[in-house]
């Protein structure tokens, strides 16, 4: 196997407690980086695990794992876990696995899951609808559509994100969440490729030629994925084809990096919105 094999990787770093007495990376906890990786792919794919099996009606049950060892990983070694879905059968996917220091192969592994009933256990036929994402991403394909309209065609969406993170997540009281300026906005809807929304934002007019973006959220499962960056992406260019010069939005603190990474710099001094830090952030076009 080659680096150029993956598409998906999830790097991580060797810890103290995963080595031996010989000073190097436990045989057994290969299998870990393994199943850590599996949780980055599904990530990767856009698709919240549960909520996915929830929706298929199955779950995936291991039926069996194999790892072979060409080298050793150390204590504080950086390692890429390769990941991909090798083949997939009637009722079987088998993930191929890989561990990276730097291109240096060290182990390859391989992971067989079932897909069956979620109470019996009793084997089902793969959904044609996932074994399309699986064959889709490993072929390249976006896993995310951004969808741009207006309150009217993407409300009920953006509403139930939203919900769940401002006001059960972050405890933001209903009644400053709503306001009449959902019904004037552009909003940003991001789906994945089963059509359930995970993030979403909205695009005001906060003076000529300037934009405001706001009431970006992202479902707490996808945060550190591309999913958030991808409606703050359509956003910005939205405001750019209508002609704006700049954009302003009112980060929290600690979202500032995630904003800082797409360009925008901070302007003003901190300040509370909603009993939460935020600081304004601009960005010119």
């Amino acid at each position: 196997m080659n680096r150029s094999d993956f598409r998906f990787f999830d790097r991580l770093r060797v810890r103290w407690a995963e080595i031996d007495a010989q000073k190097i990376v436990f045989n057994g906890h290969y299998l870990m980086y393994f199943d850590t990786a599996v949780a980055g792919y599904w990530r990767a794919l856009a698709l919240p695990y549960a909520q996915t099996m929830e929706q298929l009606g199955g779950d995936m049950f291991v039926r069996k794992a194999t790892v072979e060892y060409l080298a050793s990983a150390r204590y504080d070694d950086v390692l890429d876990i390769g990941l991909r879905c090798g083949h997939i059968g009637n009722s079987s996917m088998r993930f191929d696995c890989a561990a990276f220091r730097q291109d240096e192969l060290l182990v390859t592994g391989e992971l067989v899951y079932v897909f069956a009933d979620p109470h019996s256990q009793t084997s089902r036929p793969v959904p044609p609808a996932l074994r399309t994402v699986f064959n889709d991403f490993e072929a390249g394909a976006a896993m995310l559509e951004v969808q741009l309209g207006s309150w009217a065609t993407l409300g009920m969406h953006a509403k139930a994100i939203r919900t769940e993170v401002f006001i059960d997540e972050q405890g933001i009281a209903a009644e400053l969440e709503w306001d009449e300026a959902n019904h004037d906005a552009l909003h940003a809807v991001a789906f994945n490729r089963m059509g359930l929304p995970l993030a979403t934002g909205r695009l005001l007019t906060h003076a000529p030629g300037v934009a405001r973006i706001g009431r970006m959220a992202t479902r707490s499962i996808l945060r550190g994925s591309n999913v958030g960056g991808a409606v703050l992406d359509a956003l910005v260019a939205a405001a750019r084809t209508r002609g704006d010069g700049e954009v302003l939005l009112n980060a929290q603190l600690t979202a500032q990096s995630f904003y800082a990474r797409a360009g925008f710099r901070p302007y003003g001094t901190v300040f509370e919105e909603a009993g939460i830090p935020h600081i304004e952030m601009t960005m010119a076009l």
